[in-house]
């Protein structure tokens, strides 16, 4: 099973929804890394079940464990392991489902494929295993920022069809979590907890996009020809639950623009390096950084565990009807934006120590 990401900066994660604990391993930190508990908890805060009315009611605190790798405030270069337990877990409220196979979920395809599988709202397939991909996240942000003073955001642009109208570049943390969507226009906030409230009461759910912009990135992070920069942070971004698309740049509305439209020319940066009067591009050119802001969306669809009735079939093939019971979110979005750039933060951290063994070469 593929529980680990990333070459040199490198995370496996563990355990299920419903099972003990959660959590991850973090190997090839870089040692003497200054690191608190509260950086890392500070992120699993904006994760957790619970926070908002538009969440999941399940309760977990979601406190974290560092079992090993830090002393007295600095990281020593050993795995880092974080162990999160499950304190609100309730395996018996899938005991009606075990032997059925709730649409749209990793149910059936995960018994073909193992033979196997947790029935226990839906083992390492939950969106709880993303508990382990944060606390990852948040050692490479803090890695990122004292390294090159790099920066992750991400915020809710999209819940069903009303759309965020921001400004990329300026759009702040404070403004992201003034509310409980996560979206950093009001109008559009208030509109869509609307419509994330209106589904919730009809038994039903919504998806929408998450767009992330990284600052600070230094020019030449990015492996080619198989290890992209772009590349990889698709790969990170759409083994999310629930992901189902992903941009960069310009995306799919770059197709509808000529060369000469969608081409960022270069002008003389402040720095005195080159810089570029538009950003189409998304700050990644040949599968590699080139200073400017990285700026990417994901998609994610409509949770899959709804309260309305829906057709399936048991495991021995015979039609049913399902009315799914237990704690879900009736829009995954607002949730989503802390994971998302976790796995963003992993991506960049991974490929600056790439760059950084490149760098030790003479030129």
């Amino acid at each position: 099973m593929g529980s680990s990401f990333g070459r040199l900066f490198r995370i496996t994660t563990f355990g299920e929804s419903h099972g003990g604990a959660v959590g991850v391993v973090v190997d090839g930190c870089p040692p003497r890394l200054p690191l608190s508990m509260e950086e890392i908890q500070r992120d699993l805060d904006r994760r957790r079940p619970g926070q908002s009315r538009l969440t999941t009611p399940r309760q977990e605190e979601d406190r974290a464990e560092i079992l090993s790798g830090i002393f007295e405030g600095r990281t020593l270069g050993s795995p880092i392991a974080i162990l999160v337990r499950n304190r609100d877990a309730r395996p018996q409220a899938y005991e009606a489902m075990k032997d059925l196979y709730r649409p749209s979920h990793a149910d059936y395809t995960t018994e073909a494929k193992y033979g196997i599988r947790n029935w226990q709202g839906g083992g390492r397939a939950s969106a709880r295993e993303t508990v382990g991909r944060v606390a990852g996240g948040a050692v490479a942000r803090r890695l990122l920022a004292e390294v090159c003073g790099a920066s992750v955001l991400a915020w809710v642009s999209q819940v069903h069809e009303v759309e965020a109208k921001v400004d990329a570049s300026r759009v702040t943390l404070e403004e992201v979590e003034s509310n409980p969507v996560r979206c950093p226009d009001p109008d559009a906030a208030a509109r869509m907890i609307d419509r994330i409230e209106a589904a919730r009461r009809e038994g039903d759910s919504l998806g929408g996009v998450v767009e992330c912009v990284a600052r600070g990135v230094p020019a030449g992070l990015g492996e080619p020809v198989f290890d992209k920069l772009e590349a990889d942070l698709a790969h990170g971004l759409l083994s999310l639950p629930a992901a189902k698309g992903f941009e960069i740049g310009s995306g799919f509305a770059g197709t509808r623009l000529r060369g000469s439209e969608h081409n960022d020319p270069f002008v003389p940066g402040p720095d005195g390096r080159p810089s570029t009067s538009s950003n189409r591009s998304g700050g990644v050119q040949g599968g590699i950084s080139n200073g400017e802001e990285i700026r990417i969306r994901v998609a994610f669809k409509p949770t899959a565990t709804i309260g309305r009735a829906q057709r399936t079939v048991t495991r021995s093939g015979q039609p049913v009807t399902l009315e799914a019971r237990g704690r879900h979110d009736p829009c995954v979005l607002p949730r989503a934006v802390p994971i998302v750039e976790a796995m963003v933060c992993l991506v960049l951290a991974d490929h600056w120590l790439r760059q950084r063994a490149t760098d030790a070469l003479p030129r």
